[in-house]
């Protein structure tokens, strides 16, 4: 396996009875970066962390943490990895400086290395100021931020966040945006598995989508947005009578046959020039007074990709 990468994964299997939770599963994650695990509940993502963590073992295939293999020096891949999961792991009693001293201790440092880890941990994650509280009077972001902090104590040169921003507000999950860029510009490798398609496209190099125990895209995101297309053009009509008129407008100036959503009112269609289709679309609707509630021009999202693979949108999504 190719000593570039961090994390590689090759034909991994897992089964529980008769269901197989992972059918060969291929990863490769480049040291330095932040590479997206992407798949619908069910897909296998927790566990192909579990077992590249070492907290599960693999029924067949072959699999490497920072040059380690982890069926057989799993001991020595667990001293070189974080895990964050979806939960902060945290004892609400004890203050934030309490708990890394703590981890600290757990982890073998001594009192001394343990208090002077906390201390630096407590700055790079802009804790300071609250290291001192009970981390009961926390809010979510910050309890993630130590729940990250906790997880480098050894300063792992791998680290797997399984969902870690789940049910945190836009301004947290921006905090713990800003704390893993940290963590990978210091040379940590992350593997990131997430169920908000904009935490991957904002925060991965790359991604591997997976589905029934299988990678089954993995490329830039940029890479993943091209299998869908380019650019688009979008009509939303304010009565369903005026479709026929938009679609025959946006056929004008498309590249392929329009697409109508009746429910939404909405017509789109793949474009070239976009600035002119946008300007011919929105002169000739406007000449012959259609009502028109919105119209523009959009790239695809992770969140088309991953419809287009997977055949439904992430469990986020739809409940959004």
């Amino acid at each position: 396996m190719n000593d570039a990468y961090a994390v590689r994964a090759e034909g991994l299997e897992k089964r529980y009875g008769e269901k197989r939770a992972l059918d060969g599963f291929d990863l490769a994650v480049r040291e330095g970066t932040v590479h997206g695990l992407l798949g619908p509940n069910g897909a296998g993502k927790t566990t192909a962390v579990r077992i590249l963590s070492t907290l599960v073992r693999l029924d067949g295939g072959r699999a490497t943490v920072a040059g380690l293999d982890v069926a057989r020096q799993a001991r020595q891949v667990r001293a070189r990895i974080g895990l964050t999961g979806q939960y902060a792991a945290l004892d609400e009693v004890l203050t934030g400086r309490q708990n890394l001293e703590m981890f600290g201790r757990l982890f073998h440092l001594g009192g001394r290395r343990a208090r002077a880890r906390a201390v630096e941990l407590l700055e790079r994650f802009d804790l300071t100021d609250a290291a001192d509280k009970g981390v009961g009077g926390y809010s979510g972001g910050m309890r993630r931020r130590l729940d990250l902090a906790a997880s480098m104590i050894l300063a792992p040169a791998v680290l797997f966040l399984d969902e870690p921003t789940t049910g945190l507000d836009p301004r947290s999950r921006g905090d713990v945006w800003d704390a893993v860029r940290a963590l990978v510009a210091d040379g940590t490798t992350v593997l990131l598995t997430t169920q908000y398609l904009e935490e991957a496209d904002k925060l991965a190099s790359r991604i591997t989508v997976i589905d029934q125990g299988r990678a089954i895209a993995d490329d830039t995101p940029d890479g993943l947005k091209n299998l869908v297309g380019g650019d688009r053009i979008e009509v939303v009509v304010a009565e369903r009578a005026e479709i026929p008129r938009v679609v025959k407008a946006v056929a004008r100036v498309a590249d392929g046959e329009p697409e109508t959503d009746e429910t939404e009112l909405r017509v789109h269609a793949p474009v070239t020039d976009r600035v002119a289709a946008l300007t011919d679309v929105a002169r000739t609707l406007q000449d012959e007074g259609v009502g028109v509630e919105d119209i523009g021009l959009r790239r695809p999202s992770l969140d088309d990709v991953f419809l287009r693979l997977t055949g439904h949108r992430t469990d986020k999504e739809a409940a959004a």
